[in-house]
């Protein structure tokens, strides 16, 4: 029943009945009250239309929040496991690197070896050498020392022999 059915409504008449001014008043009174409760109804259903359709379109947002969400995460684990592999690769090609240049340096370390050996046995070679030469020249000065003394003898002698006696 609306607003107008109960404006339309009419009571029968009985003997010391109802006055039918003081009906006539509440169902004028019931009627506005029930059409303003209509209107605020329907006022209240396109309301909730309207937050339906709000709902509908926060849902939307919703879900392609979730997506963009899901994927953000997805590329989030993607560039993190690209990250690491490519740290994993800078590593191994750092050790490699690091291997490379310690061999090189054992191999260096060890032809620094060889030389100092070689020096020294270049230097040991020299000092025999130069003992050698130092022996030749002290043994050419001792023949030149015995010749020296031969020929003072020799002089002395013929001085000697020169000398009026």
């Amino acid at each position: 029943m609306d607003a107008e059915d109960i404006r339309r409504r009419s009571f029968n008449r009985r003997f010391r009945g109802l006055d039918p001014q003081e009906v006539q008043a509440v169902l004028e009174q019931a009627a506005e009250g029930m059409g303003h409760l209509q209107r605020e109804a329907e006022g209240l259903r396109h309301e909730v239309e309207e937050l339906k359709k709000d709902l509908q379109e926060y849902r939307g947002r919703e879900q392609s929040l979730e997506a963009a969400l899901a994927q953000t995460r997805q590329v989030s684990e993607s560039l993190k496991a690209n990250a690491e592999r490519e740290a994993q690769l800078l590593i191994a090609e750092a050790e490699l690197q690091a291997e490379k240049t310690l061999g090189q340096a054992h191999n260096r370390l060890a032809q620094i070896h060889d030389d100092i050996a070689e020096l020294k046995r270049q230097r040991a070679q020299f000092e025999v050498r130069l003992r050698s030469l130092v022996e030749a020249h002290l043994k050419l000065l001792d023949v030149e020392r015995d010749r020296d003394r031969e020929l003072a003898e020799l002089e002395d002698k013929i001085k000697f022999l020169r000398s009026p006696s």
